[in-house]
């Protein structure tokens, strides 16, 4: 398992401590985010960020986000070229898209319209940039991608498969009914737990996606097994929005265990 962490998991912790953090967990890289309360990177140009991560022996596997990158505008449009501007400049792998989020644009034929037009256009920007788009779908049903099917058969019919890649969530997995999974199509694995035993999958948010642990109700080491089973060989990167994660006074020690319980996991299923 490709260990990464998302800043989302830990965003009271400064870049370079970030770094710092990501490095002594022997994850391989890092995503960093424009949607904290910081600046990205602190404030510190793109180009000097890039070398504090490949000093700290770790790649910059993506640069969140653009959302609704599918509600597409001019004002959409100048987003998705600053953030491949800010990407490049750093030495980014990928960039990510997200969908509405909010209960509107959600009918069918304006779902897929919508999606099509975004990706048609956001195609050529990251093909002359050399980068990967990653877009995820999200599972809540106010959301307006939630199939990861119908993604994939966009890209396909775009002839765009070189360009985005799916992002597989456990958490957005679960709440979208599960459903095939894309190995080949996927370029990163978002995982977080939900433990709290009252919740129903329906009543699960971002606030509830905490830590790993023997009490996951996500099935996460199952959904991780089953793509690596199945060939996939990219980042698994923890994202966690719950405020309990946030304000851990020893991020690093909960964050080590938990990773070493799936990984511990993983070995049992395997064997």
């Amino acid at each position: 398992m490709k260990r990464a962490l998302n800043h989302m998991t830990v965003p009271r912790l400064g870049y370079e401590s970030f770094l710092a953090l990501a490095a002594s967990l022997e994850c391989i890289g890092v995503e960093v985010r424009n949607d904290l309360d910081r600046a990205l990177f602190d404030g510190t140009d793109a180009a000097t960020a890039g070398k504090m991560a490949r000093d700290a022996g770790l790649r910059l596997v993506g640069v969140s986000q653009v959302y609704p990158f599918n509600s597409w505008s001019d004002a959409i449009a100048t987003e998705v070229r600053d953030l491949i501007a800010t990407a490049t400049a750093c030495g980014a792998e990928t960039i990510s898209l997200i969908p509405r989020n909010d209960g509107t644009e959600c009918g069918n034929g304006e779902r897929h319209a919508n999606l099509r037009i975004a990706l048609k256009n956001i195609k050529p920007m990251v093909d002359d940039a050399g980068l990967i788009a990653l877009v995820e779908p999200l599972g809540f049903p106010r959301s307006s991608l939630r199939s990861k099917q119908d993604l994939v058969e966009t890209i396909e019919a775009l002839d765009a498969a070189h360009v985005f890649k799916i992002v597989h969530d456990t958490f957005h997995h679960t709440l979208a009914e599960g459903g095939p999974l894309f190995p080949a199509q996927t370029g990163i694995v978002h995982i977080s737990g939900v433990v709290d035993p009252t919740l129903g999958i329906d009543q699960m948010e971002d606030e509830h996606r905490v830590l790993v642990d023997e009490k996951d109700r996500l099935s996460n080491v199952a959904q991780i097994r089953a793509l690596l089973d199945a060939g996939y060989d990219g980042p698994i990167s923890y994202e966690c929005f719950s405020p309990l994660t946030h304000a851990l006074r020893d991020p690093e020690s909960a964050i080590r265990k938990s990773f070493e319980f799936i990984s511990s996991q993983l070995a049992v299923e395997a064997a």
